[in-house]
């Protein structure tokens, strides 16, 4: 499978690697030197974006109106989710995104509904997050964290949003759950979440050690997308009910 890698910072060359190991080719990588407008997209079969939430917008659209299936792993473009949908429909391309492509996260977001479910009837604990990451990280709170929060507002009835104090969301009612946002250097990303009560905390956290399993999600997606239509997340390559 030959790959365009859109983005070749750390998570892009990590990606690489892994993909390398896996009997693909690297076809292009794509920087600020080397555009992606410039590309000839006959050239890969497959493109993963990491790249920046300034220009992921514009990288799908082209993606998707070049026919190229897309593997998409840059956050902070959901509120134009819809719009691309339409776009991928009417382009009969495919596109798959996820906040965050390790295998263990994945199965974290289906814990986390979960729990949130099972403590839906229990109003005593108030619901809180938090979330680590390196300092390079441009946005807050990360995608993983606006996911697990999702997840438990699909779930826990007492809570309708969420804010962030950090983050450009830092307004919302007395129902929101709290994301601190916290950047330390070299913090590959660490995600929190607690139950707290008079009585008792309960809490549920993931901790990635490296890189290495969110590139390898994303290769095992781009393996996945070949030969399919519409708009897909990790749950559809993990078969995550």
């Amino acid at each position: 499978m030959k790959i365009a890698l859109v983005g070749y910072g750390k998570m892009g060359k990590e990606i690489e690697k892994i993909a390398l190991e896996r009997g693909h080719t690297i076809s292009a990588k794509i920087t600020s030197s080397n555009p992606l407008d410039n590309q000839d997209t006959n050239e890969f079969d497959v493109a993963i974006d990491f790249s920046t939430p300034s220009v992921v917008l514009s990288n799908i659209h082209f993606l998707v109106d070049h026919r190229v299936p897309a593997v998409i792993g840059t956050t902070g473009w959901n509120d134009s989710l819809e719009e691309v949908k339409e776009r991928v429909k009417t382009n009969d391309t495919v596109l798959l995104h996820a906040s965050n492509f390790s295998v263990g996260v994945n199965l974290f977001f289906k814990l986390n509904q979960m729990l949130a479910e099972l403590m839906n009837q229990h109003s005593e604990y108030d619901i809180s997050m938090e979330e680590i990451h390196h300092t390079e990280k441009l946005d807050a709170p990360s995608g993983t964290a606006i996911t697990l929060a999702e997840g438990i507002l699909e779930n826990h009835k007492l809570y309708d949003d969420w804010k962030c104090p950090q983050g450009s969301k830092t307004n919302a009612g007395d129902k929101a759950i709290n994301i601190e946002a916290i950047r330390e250097p070299e913090v590959k990303g660490t995600h929190s979440i607690y139950y707290k009560s008079d009585i008792d905390t309960i809490s549920i956290k993931h901790e990635a050690h490296n890189r290495k399993g969110f590139a390898l999600g994303a290769v095992l997606a781009a393996e996945w997308i070949i030969n399919k239509k519409g708009v897909y997340t990790m749950k559809d390559v993990l078969n995550i009910q």
